[in-house]
């Protein structure tokens, strides 16, 4: 079985982000970039089902600028095969990515198209969703666990009241939640090995795919910078501010 793994080039989550003065996005000039940690946890869910003996090729693919060849590379020596670059200078967002990773789907044909649950960087959760759609298969978002069994798979997922579990007939395509599994550190030789191993260059033209933005960012702010906190001299004043100042009782 084929598993194809999509990837993201997102800043790195322990910088803290900062949102340009203009307004009109984050800044990302000179910043560390990294792959998405949801998609690091789908780079391992699908390299351990190699080492099962489950799949037969991990398929790493990425979409964005020149740069994102460097986030393919890092899922190469985590264990990937090969990897495919769809390079485009435009603002990918997750119909046009699902539109894609659809077309990609119909020329390598996996059995398997696993994702993180959402990006670091916009949180839209969207794109599996969407590409199951466009498929007709079948999903398994927030998982936790999967279990194969022949053509059937067994899904458990997070949900608001703990834990469901569904089966599903392949082809198939899964969302990773945190606690699927624990993502490896590439070795040095493995990093040495995925310089050699092939990435293939696309457009999105090659798929016929138009890429144009459909939603519109009018503005970016940050937070708004949270009020010192008050000491209080009794359990009597607190209420009192509770009530009066903050009217939350």
């Amino acid at each position: 079985m084929k598993i194809l793994v999509p990837v993201k080039r997102v800043v790195d989550y322990n910088v803290k982000v900062r949102v340009k003065t203009d307004g009109t996005g984050i800044e990302t000039a000179g910043v560390k970039m990294s792959m998405n940690p949801f998609d690091e946890i789908a780079v391992e869910e699908a390299v351990r089902l190699k080492e099962k003996g489950v799949a037969t090729e991990i398929v790493a693919i990425s979409m964005g600028v020149a740069q994102c060849a460097e986030t393919i590379r890092t899922a190469l020596a985590m264990g990937a095969d090969r990897g495919i670059l769809v390079e485009s200078d435009a603002d990918l967002q997750p119909l046009a990515v699902a539109k894609l990773l659809k077309a990609i789907a119909d020329h390598e044909k996996p059995g398997l198209i696993i994702l993180g649950k959402q990006a670091i960087d916009d949180d839209m959760s969207a794109t599996g969703q969407m590409l199951a759609a466009l498929l007709g298969w079948s999903q398994g978002t927030f998982a936790s666990k999967l279990e194969f069994a022949g053509e059937t798979m067994t899904v458990t997922r997070e949900v608001d009241g703990g834990l469901e579990t569904v089966a599903l007939k392949l082809p198939s395509i899964v969302t990773t939640d945190l606690r699927l599994n624990e993502p490896r550190y590439a070795s040095l030789p493995n990093i040495m090995k995925a310089r050699k191993k092939p990435i293939e260059n696309k457009k999105p033209a090659d798929y016929g795919v138009d890429v144009t933005p459909r939603l519109t960012i009018v503005r970016v702010d940050e937070p708004a910078k949270r009020k010192a906190g008050q000491k209080v001299g009794s359990v009597a004043e607190l209420v009192s501010k509770l009530r009066t100042e903050a009217k939350v009782i």
